[in-house]
């Protein structure tokens, strides 16, 4: 079976910081400067309070909070929102992962998968192994 290959991911100026990082090996979310609360998508303004946000580093652990196994294609993947131990959702890949033993509520971490092109590296999680 062929490995997946992730398209390489468009970047902008606003994203830059995190992609920059990504390389490095580390994974940033924006955090509301005047609330403290995290989220993603990264963007420069807080969705919840419409306010100025900060790059913070992320631990990279979660939880699946619901998933989906696209079985009907070459390879198989998994799709899945994760709820960061910070508290945002994300959609994101299931990666190096058995597919069939997924549930609501495992704990995943954070995994880097290069991309197509030698492109920045994309967040993916795969089930934590501790």
């Amino acid at each position: 079976m062929a490995a997946r290959i992730i398209p390489s991911p468009v970047v902008n100026p606003e994203s830059a910081p995190f992609y920059a990082a990504a390389r490095e090996g580390r994974f940033l979310i924006r955090r509301c400067i005047e609330t403290g609360r995290a989220h993603w998508y990264p963007r420069a303004l807080c969705p919840f309070s419409l306010k100025v946000t900060e790059w913070v580093d992320a631990s990279g652990q979660g939880e699946i909070y619901s998933y989906s196994v696209m079985r009907r294609t070459d390879p198989p993947y998994a799709i899945a929102y994760v709820r960061l131990e910070e508290g945002p959702v994300m959609l994101t890949n299931i990666v190096e992962s058995d597919f069939d033993a997924l549930a609501v509520g495992q704990k995943v971490e954070l995994v880097f998968v290069p991309t197509a092109d030698e492109g920045a590296p994309v967040p993916c999680f795969r089930v934590a192994r501790s």
